[in-house]
């Protein structure tokens, strides 16, 4: 049975990550008793909902999902209602009504729009807690969806803390045009660190948090774009000419001329 797990999840690391969502779904129902497993194991691109309570939009994800209901982080309630269902402590649920507030300000100032959430819970030696953050466009040459999950673990020590953030990246785009063609460029990426810091009362664990992930996007942004944009850009320049061929081979012939005339 656990062959069947680690099968699953090597099957969804060859296929098209810009599909993980309509993949991870079919392998659920094709090992229904790995399910619960795929789900918490495997990130995904997040879904948006409008809370009915507030009529404000929360992401959706495993870590607010009980059954087949989501909770907001808004109103506090499941969509669908259930019943019994295991809740925050008074103290946690405080630190993510105002980590919600930092986030939604963070939102839009660094991605000028999109959704945000925040939801935490409670562990023996502290808390722990998910921040997502997702920004999607779509017009009718370019789209693209930007997915940000950072899972932090928080053990608190007197007056100081110690945090463990893991951060995903799901990043997906697309263009199409005359001259181009279509192109698709979808991937993931995950890092991960640790830090002690001070803490002097429970507003300071948001500061703490606001500058774990804030820091994390910037060194997952940068990298993104030197390294993996610019290898894309490589290889793209290195298959695929804009110019028709007979201008290259010309230009080429050109250059040729040019070496040999200078070596007599």
């Amino acid at each position: 049975m656990a062959d069947q797990f680690d099968s699953a999840l090597d099957l969804l690391r060859r296929l098209n990550p810009k599909n993980t969502a309509t993949n991870l779904s079919a392998i659920c129902s094709l090992v229904p008793e790995h399910e619960e497993e795929l789900l918490a194991s495997v990130d995904q691109p997040l879904e948006v909902r409008r809370c009915k309570k507030t009529g404000r939009d929360y992401l959706l994800c495993d870590y607010n999902r009980d059954g087949d209901s989501y909770r907001s982080p808004w109103s506090n309630e499941f969509d669908p209602p259930v019943e019994d269902a295991e809740m925050s402590s008074e103290r946690v649920r405080r630190l993510e009504v105002r980590a919600n507030e930092a986030f939604d300000v963070y939102r839009e100032l660094y991605y000028e729009g999109g959704t945000s959430s925040v939801y935490l819970w409670n562990l023996d030696d502290g808390f722990a807690g998910v921040v997502l953050l997702k920004k999607s466009s779509s017009q009718t040459a370019a789209s693209g969806a930007w997915d940000s999950i950072h899972v932090l673990e928080v053990a608190e020590r007197g007056r100081t803390a110690k945090y463990k953030l893991t951060s995903t990246v799901i990043l997906n785009l697309g263009t199409k045009g005359d001259a181009l063609g279509s192109l698709d460029l979808a991937g993931n990426m995950t890092r991960q660190v640790e830090a002690d810091m001070p803490v002097d009362a429970d507003e300071t664990h948001v500061a703490n948090i606001g500058k774990l992930v804030e820091d994390m996007e910037l060194k997952m942004r940068n990298l993104l774009q030197e390294v993996y944009f610019g290898k894309a850009k490589d290889v793209v320049g290195d298959l695929r000419s804009i110019p028709p061929l007979s201008e290259a081979n010309r230009d080429r012939a050109a250059q040729r001329e040019m070496i040999s005339s200078m070596g007599r």
